[in-house]
């Protein structure tokens, strides 16, 4: 099966830019896309410097639903949001002001991988920290997922002038320009080997989600706690996602349905309906109605999801309600049924009164299009 490649590579322009990240492409480019994917064949998508997070979430978005391998590198800096306290991945237009509208939140990657298997989805990683994203990094880890295999390294403040080196992403590189891919851990292992002195004090990432010290990091980064949008460890006897996942790939919809509605059902009874557990697996099955192509299912359980979370007094603008908010949004522009579209499109606005979310004129957005269903000017 033909694997997809998303290469990433973005930083500010002017004086908030940490590191030349769009300086790895070329290197990366020159590698034959099947070596970059560790299949026969691949199909590459690269990003550099891009402008908008919209534009990166929808690329990002296509590739996770792409059956078969997927391998996603990532070059560039993470700032923190001072406001949520969530990592950022910078982009061309980020500045320290800007950054909820003008970053790709971390969490927006973790979510749209959270569906496929660690067996055939991977992250490799280089990024640099400003001083306030390393010091979260470094007490709380950077949650990346339970289903994604990530490597690489996060690289503290230097407190020099001038542009770092993704200097891990490049050795990489050349690695792979030998025309074949080890396994991962095993290509991660080479390029460390390498920049040995420069990776002194990074933060390396090695294995599925996980967050490990590197030379002088000063000992183990815990994982991140539980929280909204966070499940605690996979039942015993194996992840259900990998099921879930072949069942998708096989076009299997329904079976992939019922066996994540059996999930949802044994953790309400378990947790209660408001639980993480629970809201989970209901996240799950929403994802689930639009790989299958029910955009007005997707968007009713999204919109579910959000309610639960605000009733259970989570906050407006918490990552997991603005990505249920934003979910529903997505899939009722979908929806071709205008009968639909108009029976949801009321409770979606009562939510975007509450979650405007980080697009600019989301509420006014579902305003105007409940308008003209409505046939009122």
């Amino acid at each position: 099966m033909p694997g997809t490649v998303l290469l990433l590579a973005a930083s500010p322009l002017g004086r908030a830019r940490l590191v030349d990240a769009a300086g790895v492409l070329p290197v990366l480019a020159a590698v034959a896309p099947a070596v970059l994917s560790g299949t026969d064949t691949a199909n590459v998508v690269e990003l550099a410097d891009p402008l908008e997070p919209q534009a990166v979430l929808t690329r990002l978005r296509a590739a996770a639903a792409t059956p078969g391998p997927l391998t996603v590198y990532v070059t560039g800096q993470l700032h923190l949001d001072r406001r949520q306290h969530q990592p950022h991945l910078a982009l061309a237009r980020t500045t320290p002001a800007t950054l909820r509208y003008t970053a790709l939140p971390w969490h927006w990657i973790r979510e749209e991988l959270r569906l496929r298997s660690a067996a055939d989805t991977a992250l490799v990683v280089d990024l640099h920290a400003d001083a306030e994203a390393w010091r979260h990094i470094t007490e709380r880890g950077l949650d990346s997922g339970r289903t994604t295999a990530v490597y690489g390294r996060i690289a503290p403040p230097t407190g020099r002038r001038g542009l770092a080196e993704p200097a891990y992403m490049k050795t990489v590189a050349t690695l792979l320009r030998s025309g074949h891919r080890p396994p991962l851990e095993s290509l991660h292992q080479q390029a460390l080997a390498r920049i040995a002195e420069e990776a002194g004090g990074s933060l390396l990432l090695s294995g599925v989600g996980g967050v490990l010290p590197g030379p002088g990091a000063g000992g183990a980064v815990p994982a991140p706690a539980a929280g909204p949008g966070t499940v605690p460890a996979g039942p015993q006897g194996g992840d259900p996602h990998a099921g879930i996942a072949a069942a998708v790939q096989a076009g299997r919809h329904a079976e992939a349905d019922g066996l994540a509605a059996r999930h949802e059902a044994e953790a309400v009874r378990a947790y209660g309906a408001a639980s993480e557990h629970a809201l989970h697996w209901s996240e799950v099955r929403a994802d689930l109605a639009m790989f299958a192509g029910d955009a007005v299912r997707s968007c009713r359980m999204w919109l579910g999801v959000a309610e639960v979370r605000l009733a259970a007094g989570q906050a407006g603008d918490a990552p997991a309600v603005e990505a249920a908010v934003d979910r529903a949004h997505h899939q009722w522009t979908r929806i071709k049924d205008t009968a639909r579209a108009r029976e949801l499109g009321p409770a979606l606005a009562r939510l975007r009164l509450r979650v405007p979310g980080r697009r600019r004129g989301a509420l006014e957005n579902v305003q105007r299009q409940l308008r003209q269903l409505q046939g009122t000017p």
